[in-house]
């Protein structure tokens, strides 16, 4: 039964999987709204139509043309409407030859697109001039990330004496680090007032702050983990925000993310060859050869397989792995299976590992969805030495494949891994603190000699990681929450 009425909920994401994904964001975008759909709520979706976008399912184009207010002339959009696969969720993408065509979502080969400001300013006007079109006024609009941080200003200004000026705000941060910087003219572009240039709305260090102008204008906010919604109120983790963090933390609710637990299902996986669930682990064992062979890794079932599917940069902490895989593939029996691209040096760097040590280090370059499952049910541990990590998912793909994760306490990481207690049947993974080489190698060290000397209590991690529920349904009822506080601390309205 419903806990509050049905809302109407408009979702404007610049990535939704499985039409197009760089991050978690996208995964997020995907798995929530068919979360609140079930919950009785009337969700929708905008995103961008860049060229890379996978087509799922029928599209068909709005009847009329989407006119948008931006900038000095006309500027037109083709809407497409489709739905999110598994459910009835409408999603509109907004088709623009000039901001949107070319198949990258932030960057190309030559770095952030420089008219990245203008590209998501024409996404957030016209999200809302789409609701206009379609004559569906929602109660809320949840914004994702620097890309969407001025929606609320919108709502705020220009829009506030309009039927859209009602509409509360819902701003979730995905990466604090990433806050896209602009030069003033996306003011004008976007054509809201110069006075918004100041230091308590959009400012910042001399130019536009599109993140700082979210978390000053939405209504409530939310972060993707509890404990990275109080690191990013430090010095150390607001990356130059703490200070605005701290002025709206009675907004601010950390909201652990979800995963899809259909896509992530090691008993009906459709990459694996072979499936297995918690207590028929003969498929495990079977991904495991699978793994070593599709990596070149020496026959084994009996050596430790540590597992990494990661971007090669140094917030994941990779460089901490580059520096420590050498010394741990000198002296420990252990293999590691890694999936990844990135930051070159990084890329070259585990190439040689993998040459110098063939058969014990395996290394893909790239993206492969397919291999990315297999790692994750083919090893016996999975690897996150990251250094900043608001939420992770890939810890919890790990857990839900009988894979005991080992990751530095950070973030969502702290708030989904249940430290390991020898002795005891307690825990679902291993836990170091000090982001550094040394770190790494003795927790690695630690994980090898647990699953060696004690191997009935590494089966018991495996088991209470396949035991936890990472299902968005008690986030889902969160962010339903989440909405109603601001409808009602926006309009006064009780929805309850």
């Amino acid at each position: 039964m419903l806990r509050v009425r049905p809302l109407r909920i408009l979702i404007v994401t610049p990535e939704v999987e499985p039409f197009v994904k760089v991050g978690g964001l996208a995964d997020m975008a995907g798995a929530l709204p068919k979360e609140l759909a079930a919950l009785g709520h009337d969700v929708r979706i905008v995103c961008p139509a860049y060229g890379s976008v996978k087509v799922h399912g029928t599209r068909a184009a709005l009847p009329e043309p989407l006119g948008v207010d931006v900038g000095t002339e006309a500027h037109w959009a083709r809407t497409w409407e489709t739905t999110l696969p598994g459910s009835k969720v409408p999603v509109y993408l907004l088709e623009h030859d000039g901001f949107f065509s070319r198949p990258d979502v932030y960057a190309g080969p030559w770095g952030s697109h420089g008219d990245n400001d203008l590209r998501f300013v024409f996404l957030c006007r016209g999200a809302l001039a789409l609701c206009q079109q379609l004559d569906w006024i929602p109660d809320v609009v949840h914004g994702h990330d620097w890309t969407t941080g001025l929606l609320p200003v919108y709502l705020n200004t220009t829009l506030k004496d309009t039927p859209l000026g009602r509409i509360a705000s819902v701003f979730t941060i995905h990466n604090l680090e990433h806050q896209g910087y602009a030069d003033r003219r996306v003011l004008d572009f976007a054509r809201l007032p110069a006075s918004e240039f100041r230091a308590d709305s959009v400012e910042s260090t001399g130019a536009v702050n599109m993140m700082k102008a979210g978390l000053y204008h939405s209504t409530k906010l939310t972060t993707v983990s509890p404990t990275y919604a109080e690191e990013i109120k430090t010095p150390a983790g607001g990356w130059g925000l703490d200070h605005v963090l701290r002025f709206r933390a009675g907004d601010l609710m950390g909201i652990l993310n979800g995963i899809d637990t259909s896509a992530w299902d090691p008993s009906t996986d459709k990459y694996l060859k072979h499936n297995y669930t918690p207590t028929k682990l003969a498929g495990k064992i079977a991904c495991k050869s699978e793994l070593q062979k599709r990596l070149g890794l020496t026959p084994d079932a009996n050596v430790a397989v540590f597992g990494v599917v990661a971007r090669f940069a140094s917030q994941k902490g990779l460089d901490l792995l580059a520096e420590a895989l050498p010394h741990i593939a000198d002296r420990m029996q252990v293999q590691f299976a890694i999936l990844g691209s990135g930051d070159p040096g990084l890329e070259h760097a585990f190439r040689w590992v993998a040459g110098q040590y063939p058969g014990k280090v395996g290394v893909y370059i790239g993206y492969d969805n397919e291999l990315s499952h297999l790692i994750q049910a083919g090893s016996d541990c999975f690897v996150m030495p990251s250094r900043s990590e608001p939420c992770g998912l890939t810890q919890m793909y790990a857990m839900r494949y009988g894979t005991v994760p080992l990751a530095r306490a950070t973030g969502g990481l702290i708030d989904t891994i249940e430290q390991y207690v020898e002795g005891t049947v307690k825990g679902t993974g291993f836990l170091f603190e000090d982001a550094t080489a040394p770190a790494l190698y003795n927790t690695v060290g630690w994980a090898c000699a647990t699953y060696y000397d004690r191997p009935q209590e590494f089966a018991r991690l495996r088991q209470n990681g396949m035991a936890k529920d990472f299902s968005w349904r008690t986030s889902a009822e969160s962010y339903v929450d989440v909405y109603r506080w601001a409808i009602e601390q926006r309009t006064g309205e009780k929805v309850a």
